[in-house]
């Protein structure tokens, strides 16, 4: 289904990309798929997939569209937070909502400054002000924000419904890249929260924070990593058929230069061994991941701080993947690339907003701190 839905996806990526519309017709699309309810347990009505699956889809989306990705990627992230954050029984209830309703979630938990302040009134809370950058908000029927009590100074997950009064959202974040991955602000103004809705701490200390909560932030961080590696294949993939068939797959009276040039040989080769290098880091992640996942309460930090080593350095191979490839691969193509009716132009723009979102340069410390002197990495979240 994620293929067919990929595929469906590739045939107006271009079109849909340039005309930057938020992305409701391609919400529509990834519901009537099933692909949003693919995390929800089985039993509450959704697909009953695991994390390696989620990833795998986010990855087959990408390659046809980086900015769908990323949305269905935050989505996953987002409507899977409750697992981690409340008790077993709350977050039940909220994904067989979410299923049942075909939610599709946005947001974001990493740390901001002004910090958004929740205010005890009555049996409930209320939620007061802005969130200068959120994923899929756009399109979100729920979102997930940090925002911090303001009588503890604890920061909590909270479940917001956008259609509430006092939420405003607007779209001024603009980007040259991910256009459709439907990013922006939002502003909430005495926003009444039911306690149900307070999934739990985010507090990053370890007398807080389970090692296997900590997993939260490895297991968002790999949707990044799928992601790149999405856009890289996709961008090789697209260039690679133009190249062998000496036309435009989407403009056929197009020709190319011959496809036995040593020379694109030679980048092809370098190409796809640095991306099948970085796709091959990426799966020991994802299986460091899934067994973390497997061990449950029975994960120690020792062994979380490994897992999340080894995401960072997926992180950093699937960065220099994409950014070589989507950068290259208008090499490759020759000055025709520079036809925006081709659109080779979007996957360098998708990957170079993505990256300058969530750069490496951290992961790459955090990698060095661990191998040089066994320091556990610092728990973030992906923006």
């Amino acid at each position: 289904m994620a293929r067919e839905t990929a595929d469906d996806l590739a045939t107006d990526a271009v079109a849909r990309d340039q005309a930057g519309k938020p992305p409701f017709d391609e919400v529509s699309r990834l519901r009537e798929s099933g692909l949003l309810t693919l995390l929800v347990p089985a039993g509450l009505g959704g697909g009953g997939a695991d994390w390696p699956t989620a990833y795998a889809v986010v990855r087959e989306i990408a390659a046809a569209d980086g900015a769908i990705g990323q949305l269905l990627g935050c989505h996953y992230f987002m409507s899977w937070s409750a697992r981690f954050f409340t008790e077993p029984a709350l977050a039940a209830r909220l994904e067989q909502r979410s299923a049942a309703e075909e939610w599709c979630w946005g947001g974001g938990l990493a740390r901001q400054e002004p910090a958004l302040t929740l205010v005890r009134d009555g049996q409930g809370y209320v939620l007061t002000g802005r969130q200068s950058f959120a994923a899929g908000v756009l399109v979100a029927d729920r979102l997930a924000v940090r925002a911090m009590r303001a009588d503890t100074g604890e920061p909590l997950a909270v479940v917001v419904d956008p259609a509430l009064p006092g939420v405003v959202v607007d779209g001024d974040a603009d980007p040259f890249g991910q256009r459709l991955a439907a990013g922006g602000s939002v502003e909430f103004d005495a926003v009444p929260i039911a306690a149900d809705d307070v999934l739990g701490s985010l507090a990053a200390d370890e007398d807080v924070l389970s090692p296997l909560t900590a997993l939260v932030s490895p297991v968002g961080r790999l949707l990044s990593v799928q992601l790149r590696l999405g856009m890289a294949e996709g961008v090789l993939a697209e260039a690679r058929e133009y190249s062998r068939t000496g036309r435009s797959l989407w403009h056929p009276d197009w020709p190319v230069g011959s496809p036995q040039d040593p020379q694109v040989l030679t980048v092809y080769g370098e190409l796809t061994v640095l991306t099948r290098s970085a796709s091959a880091l990426a799966d020991q992640a994802r299986e460091a991941v899934h067994g973390g996942l497997a061990r449950g309460e029975d994960l120690g930090y020792d062994e979380y701080a490994e897992i999340s080593v080894l995401v960072a350095m997926a992180e950093a191979a699937a960065s220099r993947a994409v950014q070589e490839s989507t950068a290259r691969a208008l090499d490759i193509i020759g000055a025709r690339s520079a036809s925006s009716r081709l659109g080779f132009d979007r996957f360098w723009r998708n990957a170079r907003t993505h990256t300058l979102y969530e750069p490496v340069t951290h992961r790459l410390r955090d990698v060095g701190d661990y191998f040089l002197n066994g320091a556990h990495p610092p728990f973030v979240f992906p923006v």
